[in-house]
């Protein structure tokens, strides 16, 4: 998901193909986490979210991306048995493009014999494979580690993604310059998983300084996130997330030492938005008139905050009534794709407008430039 939506906001055609499904099927995903939290020996798995697919598996031609990205997970099991995706890793690998592969996903890079010879790392568990495929076993340090050899770029797991997006943009021949700039995210236990992942991550990317606070926690602490899918019923679904680790400690925060401040959504506004440490981050913010992004349940600190007066604003449909009340020109979100900039307040409908609002918070800090010649890149 943060790759996908990541690029997208970086202004790469991204494609996602699933053998066996067409567009618009859905992929059903996974959170896999730490079952170190637990005492457990390995990590542990709950559903995610449900992820749709944008093109047909047997109509893409190949040869017309620059680039191809595999995902982890259990997928990679069954995927590098499939003929047909491993035909389409040997075309890649046989051209040199650039392939990203993260976690699991080296299990089909392995099988696709795209490794002998190659320096390579991932989830740990796959180094004796990696190792009977030839590869050049790079044993990781931490799970945030990346390596790229050649057009092959191979991360450990999820929390590698800022450093495994800024190698693979630039074996496309794109181009991150970083800056000074630091963000701040404001969160809380159960907000919504990818709300706060995809900004956070695709920023960090960036090169951009980006801590997550939450009141009453210290960094290293940990807010337990939701994933919130629509799934047929009247209203969104709720699955446990991934456990969100914080970077900074909410007690004598400078907030002042900050060029803008994202608000995730999720369940974690209903209770953060009766926080008068919270209403007193925002409102400093919004007197500063740095950047300020919301998403979704977001709004709702920013109604409590009293700042949405005169202001145009989208919001989840469900955050109408607190927008309204809170004197907000309230405007009808095209479902689920939805963000506005107004002044210094940036706010968004709901996740599948996600890769909008890493696209934004990437303007808002302007020292971050990226450069890229319309790539296309096909996970």
């Amino acid at each position: 998901m943060v790759p996908f939506q990541a690029l997208q906001a970086y202004g790469i055609a991204v494609d996602a193909v699933c053998p066996g499904k067409k567009a618009g099927d859905c992929c059903r995903t996974a959170i896999q986490d730490s079952g170190a939290y637990h005492g457990y020996q390995t990590f542990t798995e709950k559903r995610g979210h449900n992820f749709s697919l944008n093109a047909n598996f047997d109509e893409v031609d190949f040869s017309k991306y620059d680039g191809l990205l595999l995902p982890g997970g259990r997928a990679p099991e069954y995927l590098a048995i499939n003929e047909s995706v491993l035909d389409c890793v040997r075309k890649f690998s046989d051209s040199g493009k650039p392939i990203g592969s993260i976690c699991h996903g080296q299990l089909i890079l392995a099988a696709a014999g795209s490794v002998k010879g190659r320096k390579c790392t991932a989830l740990h568990a796959l180094g004796p494979v990696l190792i009977d495929a030839g590869a050049h076993w790079i044993e990781p340090k931490t799970r945030m580690d990346c390596v790229a050899d050649g057009n092959i770029i191979t991360g450990v797991i999820y929390r590698a993604h800022p450093e495994y997006i800024r190698l693979f943009v630039r074996a496309l021949g794109g181009k991150v310059t970083g800056s000074d700039k630091r963000i701040l995210f404001l969160c809380g236990d159960f907000m919504e998983d990818y709300e706060v992942t995809v900004p956070f991550q695709s920023l960090q990317a960036l090169g951009c300084h980006v801590d997550a606070v939450s009141p009453k926690k210290k960094a290293g602490d940990i807010c337990p996130t939701a994933v919130h899918d629509f799934e047929g019923d009247q209203t969104y679904s709720e699955k446990p997330g991934h456990n969100f680790i914080l970077t900074a400690s909410y007690e004598g925060l400078d907030a002042s030492s900050y060029d803008a401040l994202v608000i995730p959504g999720g369940r974690a506004p209903e209770y953060l938005a009766l926080d008068e440490t919270v209403i007193a981050l925002v409102k400093e913010f919004m007197q500063s008139r740095k950047p300020v992004a919301s998403i979704c349940h977001g709004q709702q600190i920013l109604a409590a905050a009293g700042v949405l007066k005169g202001k145009k604003m989208y919001c989840i449909p469900y955050g109408e009534a607190e927008c309204c009340l809170g004197r907000a020109t309230w405007l009808e979100p095209d479902p689920m794709l939805s963000w506005k900039a107004f002044g210094s307040l940036v706010e968004y409908f709901g996740i599948a407008g996600i890769e909008d609002n890493a696209g934004t918070s990437a303007d808002i800090e302007q020292g971050n430039v990226y450069e890229n010649n319309s790539k296309e890149l096909h996970p």
